[in-house]
């Protein structure tokens, strides 16, 4: 999460004498989008950015560079229900993508939690976690933070169809293997950096 960003953005709107919903009429959105980059649920766009500048008096590439450094260590969550495919999942993920802040999961609800308090970059999920599913999981991740890349991972090739009715942005088939991860980046919806795999 960019508190740098959420806390400079609250500063200079505080320092202006506007509320939430003032800045969010000025900018044309609802005052909830002001809240959530205020509370770094979220980030605006750049489009947003150079509007957010000019609202508040400021260099836009004063906020590009507080949003830029969010994305210098993303998020990167695993979710399977197999310990041992989890573990050996995170190890080539932390080996491709160094940068990246990498963990993990066997519990949908725990991922849930997760998103709720990090913004999540790349989410990788097991289709069937036990009674759970990860086509469940990844609408719901969706909904917590529509610019979470999902990628599936899956022991069974058949589920690739349903996968594709989501908003995924990749499919792979287990085990996850360092090359597997590295062809990722450039089928991502949202970009980001994360060393190694320029993602």
């Amino acid at each position: 999460m960019n508190f740098l960003f959420a806390e400079t953005l609250k500063k200079l709107r505080e320092e202006r004498g506007l509320s939430q919903k003032q800045l969010g009429q000025q900018m044309f959105v609802n005052h909830s989008t002001i809240a959530r980059w205020e509370n770094a649920s979220r980030l605006p766009d750049a489009a947003m950015i150079l509007r957010l500048a000019k609202c508040l008096g400021v260099d836009a590439n004063e906020l590009i560079q507080l949003v830029v450094q969010s994305e210098d260590s993303p998020n990167v969550i695993l979710v399977d229900d197999s310990k041992v495919i989890l573990s050996d999942g995170l190890t080539v993920l932390e080996e491709v993508m160094p940068n990246a802040t990498v963990t993990g999961s066997i519990w949908p609800p725990e991922a849930i939690e997760y998103a709720k308090q990090n913004q999540i970059a790349l989410a990788i999920l097991d289709i069937e976690l036990g009674t759970a599913s990860g086509l469940d999981l990844c609408r719901t991740l969706l909904e917590i933070n529509p610019r979470t890349n999902i990628v599936f991972l899956t022991a069974y090739p058949d589920y690739s169809l349903d996968a594709w009715k989501t908003e995924a942005s990749g499919f792979m088939v287990k085990p996850l293997t360092p090359e597997g991860v590295k062809e990722q980046p450039k089928k991502l919806r949202y970009p980001f950096r994360a060393g190694g795999a320029e993602a």
